[in-house]
């Protein structure tokens, strides 16, 4: 039977361990509550998505989501760290760029945003910076922060937290025995909730369940989100046009490996189990930097399983399998990209896009409210005097 938080899995024997993790994060985030570690914000709109569990909880799709909203309106940037990269430093993503330049996930969103400007920097005040300051960029109208709940050193207009529904923090623990990066009271810091990867069947009495036990201040919105899969894409089409999708129709024939190199795949199993014949599932870790080795293994498994046979893979495991060396023709031939995008529920769509909307609107350096010689310099949080405040969501 479904239920929510059903993925969580404790080890409760390293619950010593949690719980002395756990101090140092409560000292940490104590310090930025007193002031004594500075926030900085910004008077260019910066919106965070992030989370406070380890991996998977949909941060790119919901980022694109909402690139999707602002590009055609705003001059937009996401700014990520660059989880992985073999690069330092700030580096803005250009046709030059590589994937192992900037990341996977940052990788995926240049080469399918082409007037948004990407960038990567583990620093993020350093990167917004660059982004504000620099001639390339200094159009930008608003950033969009790519993982950055816990970086608290800036402090966004907009923090929307993901939460996963089958990884509810309700019932997670702090690392290492559970998957929570802080304690659960941490989402306090949320202007929005986003409760993600909900099955479409959710019921009105689940809805209310939820809501209840997610137990969030007036000031938070809490919206839901389930995944919506595409047609699938050959990641490398040699038969022209004709061949480079495939429809549900022709995918309940045939027997599928599932290549994967993201923190969870179990959903992914779970949800094209029945669109398929069957599923064969070959599960790397998360940003999974694929080998000679790992391309042996690939080739020889697909090549055991019956006919007809594709393999299917996420965007960002695409991005990485292309650089990778030694994947047989046959295989190349048949290596599929799954696309997903969310979709709000409850007709929430609409709700969502126009709190964010106005926020964007109503601090772009382009509207009469936001206008000032000081216009996207860094601020510090705790600012007095005569300087601009923050920026935020709460206050529009």
């Amino acid at each position: 039977m479904r239920t929510e938080g059903d993925f969580i899995k404790v080890n409760e024997w390293l619950m010593p361990l949690s719980w002395l993790y756990g101090v140092g994060v409560l000292v940490r985030n104590k310090l930025f509550d007193l002031g004594v570690l500075k926030q900085k914000s910004y008077s260019i709109p910066v919106i965070s998505v992030g989370n406070i569990t380890v991996g998977g909880s949909g941060k790119t799709p919901h980022v694109e989501y909402l690139v999707n909203l602002l590009k055609d309106r705003v001059k937009t940037a996401v700014l990520s760290r660059g989880y992985k990269r073999k690069s330092k430093g700030y580096i803005l993503a250009d046709h030059s760029v590589t994937m192992s330049d900037i990341g996977d996930e940052p990788f995926q969103m240049a080469r399918k945003f082409d007037n948004v400007y990407v960038a990567v920097d583990r620093d993020r005040r350093n990167g917004i910076n660059r982004l504000t300051g620099d001639s390339e960029t200094s159009d930008v109208d608003v950033i969009l922060l790519d993982d950055a709940f816990q970086h608290r050193y800036v402090k966004p207009g907009i923090n929307i937290l993901l939460v996963d529904y089958h990884r509810l923090i309700i019932y997670d623990k702090l690392l290492p025995a559970g998957r929570l990066r802080e304690p659960m009271n941490g989402k306090a810091r949320a202007d929005m909730v986003i409760i993600t990867k909900c099955p479409k069947d959710l019921k009105p009495m689940e809805f209310r369940v939820l809501t209840k036990a997610m137990d969030l201040y007036p000031y938070q919105d809490l919206f839901f989100t389930t995944i919506e899969y595409g047609e699938l894409v050959k990641v490398w089409n040699t038969d022209g046009d004709n061949g480079r999708t495939m429809t549900n129709e022709q995918l309940k024939d045939m027997n599928v490996m599932l290549l994967t190199g993201i923190a969870s795949p179990k959903q992914m199993v779970n949800d094209l189990s029945p669109l398929c014949k069957s599923i064969t599932m070959m599960a790397f870790g998360d940003h999974h930097a694929f080998c000679r080795k790992d391309a042996d293994r690939i080739n020889e498994m697909f090549a055991t399983m019956p006919l007809p046979r594709i393999i299917i893979t996420t965007e960002k495991d695409a991005v990485r399998l292309e650089e990778t060396d030694g994947l047989a023709e046959e295989v190349r031939n048949a290596l599929y990209v799954q696309p997903i995008c969310v979709r709000f529920m409850l007709g929430q769509e609409e709700d969502f896009n126009n709190k964010i909307i106005s926020y964007v609107h109503k601090n772009s350096r382009n509207s009469i409210l936001a206008k000032g010689k000081n216009d996207h310099k860094p601020k510090d949080s705790d600012n007095t005097g005569h300087r601009p405040g923050t920026i935020s969501f709460r206050d529009n």
